[in-house]
Order: structure tokens, then C-alpha cells, then sequence
């Protein structure tokens, strides 16, 4: 049911074994004039949580345009309203308003409002550690640039209402405390559903998804579908964007934990965005999962390029890439670039080797795989600490230390890297 940014705090704050803990460290933060209220939700039979969000005791609420149905008789259909979005605006005439225009906004024109950088002194000064405060700027820096692609302009000329921005700051820091507290490593999201129809801001209908989300989302597999408003907000496309590694169908996973965030929405299906919460070594026998393969030969790119290429595919989520000489028609020696992936990210990747290399036209196979458990523990040797990788499953065991952690060890401690590598294997041996 797309996501929002209150329905993602809910989801994760489910998660965590010591609630209380959340609740004390997100007081502490002392937002002005923003509280956050926990209520139990039940939707279509299902238990969860409802945060809403209240600075000076006003909540956002999104203003989904109703339409009519035809079975016998036009009735309107309209539905109570998910919130979070900031919605920045106009007030002279020339600085741009959000067309991520979510939020149904009660606000005189004298309202206080913030600008970008207002916006980042606010989440600097709330004495976040590093990793939370990087990952809320990361969040909002995505917000700003998409407002302002929407706009045509930079970002210093967003400018965002009191209430909206605030709320939307308290759900953005929430999930990246979250996030922090629950210690995930990888964060793996389905494709995100946005909604159809229509959505009323302060100076217009928009279609959904809004377009600030609609930016946000570019490169994301997203979908419609039948149900009638906003489902996917700018804030809750951000969070999204930001932490999640791959968007697809669910792997096979060992869940330990599952939280249900609940929206304000009533649709016949429940509006619930469930978070679910596995361990990546849960399973000592392995797993098995489907991988799919995007080739192309190539007989007109120095190897320069396709070097540069493989570097993209890698940093944008290829689980390998590797290349093949080949000799194609006319005896031409060629290579064939191979690119590994999972289905989140085949059509992203496949894109990508269409715009960074020569050929016209890509491959794709997907293959049954089987995979061993991984796991990392760190040892301490004579030359410093080093990772230890191990994998089992399927009646094999593995284990190796890693290269970086070894390569640098014997550069520092100027010895031969077959020296600290087993050096690292006998202490990780003796650690058993």
C-alpha cells in the first residue's frame, strides 16, 4: 500500500524488542512544538501502529480528490487521508510551492516557513551521531533536489510550511534512528505502489503520484493499480530511495520479527506496510533463489570503456560483472560482457549497459542458484584485527579473511601478505 513517512516509522518502531526506547531518544531530540502519538490500529483484522505526527497540535493531512462510481448510481467514494510530505510554497509570487503537493494545508500566508538550508540547521542541531545525522541529510537532500527538478530551479529557492516541514523532518529522523537502533545491514523493498486518481494541493489537482514523488521514484519499479489516492508520498519515496539496496520481489528469508505500520486510509484492502525482519545467517543449510544473467558482445569499445562500464553496473547493485573474450562473425575478436543481478535491479541494469556501452541489444537469463550462509566475525592477530568471511550451507564450510583488511595489515606492519592472511585463518580457527 505505497509508503508514507509516519507508515514506515510505525512499521520499523514495531520491530524493536524496547519500544520505550524509541519513544525516549525521539523525546529527547526536542523538536519544536512536534509530538508523536502511538495508537494501536487494527485494519481489515490486522494489529498495528498508527504515529501521527502534531506540531502545535495540527497533524498534515493529504486531500485525495473523490470520484464516482457507476453501478446504478453515481455515488462520491472519498477516503480519510495518509499524511508527511513538506509542501513548500509560494508567497510572493516567485518562489516555488511543491507540486508533491500531498497535504491539505490550513496555514495563512503568514505562516512561518523554512527554507533547505533551514531545514538541515534544524536535523544538525538535534545532536544525532554521525551515521544517523548523514543518512537524514542524505534523505532530505533527495526531497530538496526533486522539489526543485519539479520547479526548475535550486534548491535554495524551496521553501517549506511550518507544520509540513517539521512533521515531515520528525518522520525522516524517526526511520533513520530506527534504522540505526534495529542494526540492519540491508534494506530490500518491494516495487512501490503509488496510488491513481488525483490529489488537491493549496493551488491545484495533481495527479497521482504527485510529481516531486514522481521524480523521486524515477528508476524505481512502481505501479497504479485500482485503488483510488495518494499511496506513495514524497517523504515516504525518499526513505525508500535512500535505504533501500534493491527493489523487487521477496527473497527467501528467515523473518524473525514483523511490524505493521498502519495509514489513516480506509480502502477494502488493508492499509498496512509491513516491515519484516530476518537474519542473513538464520539458515545453516542455505538457500536457494533465482539470479539472472544480462549479457552483450561487444567488438567496438576500448578497454577502457568497458572497464568504466563494469565500474557503474558494480556501484549501481550487480551482484558480478565479468567480461569473456569471444571471436565473433568475419573471425572479429569481441567480449562478452556478463552482468549478474538479482530481478530488483535486472531492468535498472539493463538500462544501463544500453546507455554505457556500444551494443544494441541486451541478453537476459535467469538461473537457480544455490547459496551458502554468510557470516563475518573479526579476529585479532599480531599484525592488527582482520575479518573473517564464513559461508556454509549445503554440507560445505568456507571460511577466508578479507582481502582489504589483510592487504592493508601487511602494507602497515611491511610484511608478506600470505603472512597476515594466515595468521588471520589460524586465529580464526582457534576461535571455534
Amino acid at each position: 500500500m505505497g509508503a508514507s513517512g509516519d507508515m514506515l516509522m510505525a512499521a520499523l518502531y514495531e520491530l524493536l524488542p524496547d519500544k520505550n526506547a524509541f519513544r525516549e531518544r525521539i523525546a529527547r531530540l526536542e523538536l519544536p512544538g512536534v509530538t508523536l502519538e502511538y495508537t494501536p490500529s487494527v485494519k481489515c483484522g490486522i494489529a498495528g501502529t498508527h504515529i501521527s505526527v502534531k506540531v502545535g497540535g495540527d497533524e498534515e493531512q493529504s486531500d485525495d480528490v473523490p470520484h464516482t462510481h457507476s453501478h446504478g448510481s453515481e455515488a462520491p467514494h472519498a477516503h480519510p487521508h495518509d499524511k508527511d510530505a513538506p509542501h513548500a510554497h509560494s508567497h510572493d509570487g516567485d518562489e516555488p510551492h511543491s507540486h508533491g503537493g500531498n497535504k491539505r494545508h490550513t496555514h495563512s500566508h503568514g505562516a512561518k516557513r523554512y527554507d533547505y538550508n533551514g531545514i538541515r540547521n534544524i536535523i544538525r542541531s538535534l545532536g544525532l551521531a554521525d551515521n544517523v545525522l548523514n543518512d537524514a541529510l542524505g534523505v532530505y537532500k533527495i526531497l530538496a533536489e526533486a522539489e526543485a527538478a519539479v520547479h526548475g530551479v535550486a534548491t535554495s529557492k524551496i521553501h517549506f510550511h511550518e507544520v509540513g516541514a517539521l512533521d515531515a523532518v520528525a518522520d525522516v529522523v524517526g526511520c533513520c534512528l530506527l534504522v540505526n537502533m534495529l542494526g540492519v545491514t540491508d534494506i530490500i523493498a518491494s516495487p512501490v505502489h503509488v496510488g491513481s486518481g488525483s490529489v488537491r494541493c493549496e493551488h491545484g489537482i495533481l495527479p497521482v503520484p504527485a510529481p516531486a514523488a514522481a521524480e523521486i521514484l524515477k528508476g524505481v519499479p512502481i505501479y497504479g493499480g485500482s485503488v483510488s489516492g495518494e499511496l506513495c508520498t514524497p517523504t515516504g519515496a525518499a526513505l525508500l530511495k535512500h535505504f533501500a539496496g534493491s527493489f523487487g520481489a521477496m527473497p527467501p528469508m528467515v523473518v524473525t520479527r514483523i511490524g505493521c505500520g498502519m495509514g489513516m486510509k480506509d480502502f477494502d484492502a488493508a492499509n498496512c506496510l509491513r516491515a519484516f525482519l530476518c537474519e542473513d545467517d538464520a539458515t545453516p543449510g542455505g538457500l536457494s533463489d533465482d539470479v539472472y544473467e544480462i549479457s552483450c558482445n561487444l567488438d567496438d569499445m576500448t578497454p577502457e570503456a568497458v572497464g568504466a562500464a563494469i565500474d557503474i553496473l558494480l556501484g549501481e547493485g550487480a551482484l558480478d560483472v565479468y567480461t569473456t573474450p569471444i571471436m565473433m562473425k568475419k573471425n572479429r575478436p569481441a567480449t562478452l560482457l556478463s552482468c549478474l543481478c538479482e530481478e530488483g535491479t535486472r531492468d535498472k541494469l539493463s538500462r544501463l549497459i544500453l546507455e554505457h556501452t556500444s551494443t544494441m541489444g541486451v541478453r537476459i537469463a535467469s538461473y537457480g542458484r544455490n547459496i551458502l550462509t554468510r557470516s563475518v566475525e573479526t579476529v585479532s592477530t599480531e599484525y592488527g584485527d582482520i575479518r573473517i568471511k564464513h559461508a556454509q550451507g549445503f554440507g560445505a564450510i568456507k571460511r577466508k579473511p578479507e582481502y582489504d583488511d589483510v592487504l592493508a595489515a601487511a602494507r602497515r606492519c611491511k610484511v608478506p601478505f600470505s603472512a597476515v592472511y594466515e595468521a588471520a585463518l589460524l586465529m580464526g580457527e582457534s576461535a571455534k
